[in-house]
């Protein structure tokens, strides 16, 4: 079996997320000592929880979007009857997706196939948590867009076009050996073995692709490729009108699922969730984009959040004081260690 060691070695987009961002936290500290407050971001986007850099509500933001699947909040205590009974009300069926109304990096992002899986779910992660439809539409995508707040059009920084974790059979290895094969799916092998029920020794016939994941996640294996080439007038001024919809909203990444690419130039896509200060132009995970590459996007969009935030501040936009920064990161910490006691 290949050495999962060597494999993440060898390909940065792997490596541990401080140290992707290592070079982005000192020019982060530059620009906070510029804008006399470590938490300047907060005023990036003054119509998002804390700009959505700490522990912003994802409920809260959807609330703000029109074209959104169904989505529906509970809390941890709800219990599974009540919440089958208002899933029926609001037509949500099987299958749909549950995940924490805080979380980043597809922590806890699961798709519920039926009652048993759901109990299972209550069981594990005790945190507030969003049910939403289940979007089955082929292209799975994130658009970082950015606007300031004293120009009317914006511009689309990146585009990720999300690959789903699949292998493709030859007729004689079985599924284990396919994955034990294939290097992204290999890092991936543990939670496989709890979620294939089984499969492992299943023999795909030859040219038969499986899907093995179908959450876009970076962590659960997805590839990232860089679709920002498609940026063009069109769709900037689609993406243009989405944004201006939502008040106080200046710079983020739209994760949306369309029919094709056509359709997401057009607009014609479901939303479903809407990072803000806190995210990733992720078309830089794309397989062989270089790291340096990577760290000129990361340091620009720096400077862009940065800016966005001083234009809203002449505005009146005050940033969150250092007392408050504070208490949110005590806030989010005791939220994470509670976390990591549930996987």
């Amino acid at each position: 079996m290949k050495n999962k060691f060597f494999i993440r070695l060898r390909s940065w987009e792997y490596w541990p997320i401080w140290v992707t961002y290592l070079p982005a936290y000192f020019y982060y500290i530059w620009l906070a000592v510029k804008a006399r407050s470590f938490f300047f971001f907060s005023s990036t986007n003054p119509g998002i929880e804390n700009g959505g850099m700490l522990g912003e509500s994802k409920i809260k933001i959807l609330d703000k979007i029109r074209a959104k699947p169904k989505t529906l909040f509970f809390s941890p205590d709800k219990a599974a009857e009540e919440i089958i009974n208002d899933l029926e009300r609001a037509n949500i069926t099987y299958p749909f997706i549950a995940k924490p109304d805080i979380g980043e990096r597809g922590w806890g992002v699961k798709r519920i196939d039926d009652v048993s899986a759901l109990n299972d779910y209550l069981n594990t992660f005790k945190t507030n948590f969003l049910v939403q439809e289940y979007v089955d539409l082929p292209v799975e995508a994130g658009v970082f867009y950015y606007r300031y707040p004293e120009a009317e059009k914006g511009r689309i920084s990146s585009i990720v076009i999300k690959e789903m974790l699949t292998v493709t059979g030859d007729g004689k290895a079985t599924l284990r050996e396919l994955i034990c094969n294939d290097n992204r799916a290999l890092l991936q092998l543990d939670k496989l073995e709890k979620t294939m029920n089984g499969e492992m020794e299943r023999i795909l016939s030859s040219g038969q692709a499986m899907e093995l994941v179908s959450i876009g996640n970076h962590c659960l294996g997805t590839t990232f490729l860089d679709g920002t080439h498609l940026a063009d007038e069109q769709m900037t001024a689609v993406f243009d009108e989405i944004a201006h919809e939502i008040s106080g909203f200046y710079f983020g990444r739209f994760d949306l699922r369309c029919a094709s690419i056509a359709h997401l130039k057009r607009g014609e896509v479901m939303i479903m969730e809407l990072n803000g200060a806190g995210a990733e132009p992720a078309h830089i995970y794309q397989p062989g984009f270089s790291f340096f590459s990577a760290q000129r996007v990361l340091l620009h969009h720096f400077s862009v959040m940065y800016e966005i935030s001083r234009s809203n501040r002449k505005r009146g936009v005050k940033h969150m004081t250092f007392a408050a920064g504070l208490q949110e990161i005590k806030k989010l910490s005791r939220y994470n260690k509670e976390k990591a006691k549930h996987g």
